[in-house]
């Protein structure tokens, strides 16, 4: 097992190689995918997006690597060492989708793929866990690639809260080195992501991050550790939860383009954009110093704490639900 400076060592590496692909490919992105302001949008100059390239190919070759000289690795699991591969074929479709706009059945298939091959390989699907519990776990991977996908609308943010839930769990799990080279390159790309934002992470990229989460929380040890990991999470996904779960009884098209997460209507009552990602990070940041520090039950209650100042945002600071979904 590699010693913790070694892997932080990997991460200034990988960041630093981040950088460099993001400015060779930031031509070829304003020309191929340049995002055009809408009513919906967050930004109002075009930016490129599918940046999420650059943190993709740095941790994918640094998986594929790591895998052939598995030697050097023999103490860390195989789906850790894997996880970027794993989530490789979601980064595709979501380059494909930036570029192309696919069909909603080809994205969700490679989901539920993923999701499938991820739950397989979880040490927590044991023999007692029946047919209903499996599915639940697919869908919950699903979820969690749909909802990082979701909260994908403000500088930063995505960005910024899976550098320290990608840390956490790196170190929780005392993780491989390919982990850390995506951290290194995803804090890499925050650079040029941060508020105003030069280039968008895009499908390719949040796809991709939802994934590897997902496959990190499955790969902990007991359930109690998966739900800590999971909780660490809670500002992006109980956001896009809670967001979903009211436009589905507002009667709403849960998949259809929108300005109704907390983070979009409190940027709509004034918020810049680094005000509010630094919110959701810096709350995302507790939950992970609360793991590592004093475990799964530590972050259960700040957990709980965070979701109840959400909610006192939610009802005095935004905009309204209702007063956003009325807007165009």
């Amino acid at each position: 097992m590699m010693h913790l400076s070694q892997c932080y060592f990997i991460a200034v590496i990988s960041a630093f190689l981040s950088w460099i692909l993001i400015y060779i490919l930031l031509p070829m992105l304003r020309r191929r995918l340049l995002d055009q302001p809408n009513a919906r949008s967050s930004h109002l100059l075009p930016i490129p997006r599918g940046g999420g390239l650059v943190f993709v190919l740095v941790a994918s070759v640094a998986s594929a690597l790591a895998l052939f000289l598995r030697s050097t690795t023999a103490s860390s699991s195989l789906p850790l060492i894997v996880a970027p591969l794993l989530a490789l074929p979601l980064a595709l479709v979501g380059f494909l989708d930036d570029l192309h706009n696919l069909y909603a059945s080809w994205r969700f298939g490679v989901q539920l793929a993923t999701g499938i091959v991820v739950t397989l390989m979880s040490p927590l699907l044991t023999s007692s866990l029946g047919l209903f519990s499996f599915l639940a776990l697919v869908i919950a991977v699903t979820a969690i690639i749909n909802f990082t996908n979701f909260m994908d609308g403000l500088d930063g943010l995505v960005a910024g809260c899976m550098s320290v839930v990608l840390i956490a769990a790196a170190i929780q799990l005392s993780a491989p080195w390919p982990i850390w080279s995506l951290v290194g390159a995803l804090m890499g790309f925050l650079f040029l992501n941060w508020s105003p934002a030069k280039v968008f992470m895009g499908d390719v990229g949040s796809t991709f991050l939802g994934a590897v989460f997902a496959v990190l929380v499955l790969q902990a040890a007991t359930w109690p550790e998966a739900s800590g990991l999971l909780l660490v999470a809670t500002p992006l996904l109980c956001d896009a939860f809670l967001c979903v779960s009211r436009r589905m009884f507002a009667g709403q098209r849960v998949f259809q383009a929108h300005r109704l997460h907390l983070f979009q209507r409190l940027h709509q009552a004034g918020w810049p954009h680094h005000r509010v990602s630094s919110l959701y990070i810096s709350a995302t940041a507790v939950l992970a110093v609360a793991l590592l520090a004093g475990g799964w039950l530590w972050v259960m209650g700040l957990a709980a704490f965070e979701l109840f100042v959400g909610v006192w945002l939610d009802q005095r600071i935004a905009v309204p639900f209702k007063v956003a979904s009325a807007r165009p």
